[in-house]
């Protein structure tokens, strides 16, 4: 794993369009961004997330839970295993969609305010500052308490960690 802060951002965007491609999406997400924050084990992000059962595997799950919840409201029944895998996107690169835009924004936002420099707890901020969107859907299915992590993420933050 790459300790540079320019190698982890690069290992970070590389992680999301390559989940944005196994997801077969045209955009990158939210939900792609966190799975490939949880990817970069070694940084504190994913350390948060570890310790509160957010590895990959289990942001996975949680998603997919998320979405066959949310066609059950529609008052469709699917179980996600018994669905064929999506078919991968291996045509242009996916481009960054609306909820990463947003997530990204937030981040930027989020204090204390660094210029241009974004990294991993910074980005995990981001995600965690909205309460609407399929990431929160999923997180609250997961039984994470958003506000209790997003709490440790900021005060990491305000020490100094990236």
């Amino acid at each position: 794993m790459p300790s540079d802060a320019k190698d982890i951002r690069a290992l970070l965007v590389r992680g999301a369009r390559e989940e944005a491609r196994r997801d077969g999406s045209r955009t990158i997400e939210a939900e792609h961004v966190l799975i490939a924050l949880a990817a970069t084990e070694t940084t504190s992000a994913a350390q948060m997330l570890a310790e509160v059962g957010l590895t990959e595997d289990a942001i996975r799950a949680a998603l997919d839970r998320e979405w066959e919840q949310s066609l059950a409201v529609a008052g469709i029944a699917v179980r996600v295993g018994l669905l064929p895998s999506a078919t991968p996107n291996s045509g242009r690169d996916p481009q960054m969609g609306e909820s990463t835009r947003l997530l990204l924004k937030r981040a930027m936002e989020a204090p204390p305010k660094l210029g241009g420099r974004i990294g991993p707890i910074r980005i995990l901020v981001g995600i965690l500052d909205t309460d609407r969107g399929r990431v929160a859907r999923a997180l609250e299915v997961a039984g994470v308490d958003r506000a209790a992590l997003r709490a440790k993420a900021a005060e990491a933050l305000s020490q100094g960690t990236r």
